[in-house]
């Protein structure tokens, strides 16, 4: 791949890490430290432990995701909000898409 698609995937994934999280929270419910590995498995791609961290802390203060502890682990599931922040990413992501 050439420089530029190069720097279009890092940036896409980086800076859109909330959306690879919501996406595998939609599925089931998950903890930060399992997350880094589901997104790696999924998207191929392995985000900072730090970054998932920021992100979930975000996520949360903005009522997308909500949290819980069980078993000494804090666990994470979407919100309805959280749903269709996602529902929304995707679809200007699809009219993105269609225009270039």
């Amino acid at each position: 791949m050439g420089k530029p698609i190069q720097r279009l995937e890092r940036h896409t994934k980086i800076n859109n890490i909330w959306m690879y999280i919501l996406s595998l929270l939609n599925k089931k419910k998950l903890h930060a430290y399992t997350l880094n590995q589901e997104i790696k498995n999924t998207f191929k791609f392995k985000p900072s432990r730090i970054m998932i961290y920021l992100v979930l802390y975000k996520l949360e203060n903005e009522k997308l995701i909500s949290s819980y502890l069980k078993d000494r682990r804090k666990y994470y599931k979407i919100t309805p909000k959280g749903k269709n922040e996602l529902k929304e990413a995707k679809k200007y992501l699809l009219k993105l898409s269609k225009t270039i």
